[in-house]
């Protein structure tokens, strides 16, 4: 019997990301395995902050990427199991349109995620490698996922959304903002613990920091960093002209233009939480999607009380 790989399609508000794994023994342990990871920027969300829609331009361009996904995937032996949205279709006015176009391109239906289930799967991504004593933050384009498993909070700020509103680099402005934001996040549950970043934003830093001229996951994955160096990058790259931040590894297809935004506020949730230190993870949504049932289970286990009622059919 032919073994299709699985696949997944991550659609976020500034990037869409194809990933191709395998389920393989590491260490005695099944582990689901990258084999082919492509990403692609759309930047669907860039218009969501004026006209509350996703334009007709950006869903002609999210088409053709899906288009060749599809085609990769399908050469590859693989099939497409899961299809998920995420905060800018949450938002788009037009958002039937979008779910349309999505299906046409992929032959498969795409799942809109709640914020809740957004972080969760990311965190459970990376707990299904990394083990499950740490808190996971997801800097999107269009929103923030925090979770430690079972507690999560999802917060509709992202690189993208940041840029929108505050240019390329904040200024003096993003002070007084991130005072206002945090007035209305209670963030104290997700203090002190270890934090792992996840998402575009989180691999760019890494790639930044150790100068990869092209993403290694191998060498990136759970890479440590201290706030002084998350501050050398941020001052590194805001030094430089334009132009030139377009050439930095990590940085192409418009990553450059919400890099410094994703990064400030990525800097103002770690001080919040008291973080002196923190991971990169390259994992992330598009893996948690796949997780089997079994493993999701081991990671999330039903309290005794929930259990015991479900044996007793209540």
């Amino acid at each position: 019997m032919l073994h299709l790989l699985p696949a997944s399609i991550d659609i976020g508000s500034h990037s869409t990301l194809l990933l191709i794994a395998d389920w393989d023994q590491v260490g005695g342990k099944a582990r689901l395995m990258p084999k082919v990871q492509k990403v692609e920027v759309v930047r669907l969300g860039e218009d969501l902050h004026s006209t509350g829609t996703i334009s007709p331009e950006r869903i002609a361009e999210l088409v053709s990427v899906l288009t060749t996904f599809r085609q990769t995937a399908h050469a590859l032996g693989a099939r497409i199991d899961r299809v998920v949205m995420t905060e800018a279709v949450r938002k788009a006015g037009n958002q039937a349109e979008v779910l349309e176009a999505v299906e046409k391109a992929l032959w498969i239906k795409p799942e809109i995620l709640a914020g809740e289930d957004e972080a969760r799967l990311s965190w459970a991504a990376v707990a299904h490698w990394h083990g499950s004593e740490q808190l996971t933050i997801d800097v999107g384009g269009g929103s923030t996922e925090l979770s430690q498993g079972r507690t999560f909070l999802s917060i509709p700020i992202g690189a993208l959304r940041l840029k929108n509103e505050m240019g390329v680099i904040p200024g003096p402005e993003y002070k007084k903002w991130s005072k206002e934001t945090f007035a209305g996040l209670e963030l104290k549950p997700y203090a002190k613990m270890p934090v792992t970043l996840v998402g575009g934003t989180a691999v760019a830093l890494g790639m930044l920091h150790l100068g990869l001229s092209k993403f290694d996951g191998s060498i990136l994955e759970g890479l440590e960093l201290s706030m002084e160096e998350l501050d050398k990058v941020i001052t590194r790259i805001s030094d430089l002209s334009k132009e030139l931040r377009t050439q930095l590894p990590g940085l192409e297809n418009g990553r450059s233009e919400v890099i410094i935004c994703g990064l400030f506020w990525i800097r103002s949730l770690l001080e919040k939480l008291k973080a002196e230190r923190f991971r990169i993870s390259t994992l992330g949504l598009r893996f948690g999607v796949l997780l089997t049932p079994e493993v999701l289970q081991e990671l999330f286990p039903e309290p005794k009380a929930e259990a015991v009622k479900k044996r007793r059919g209540f």
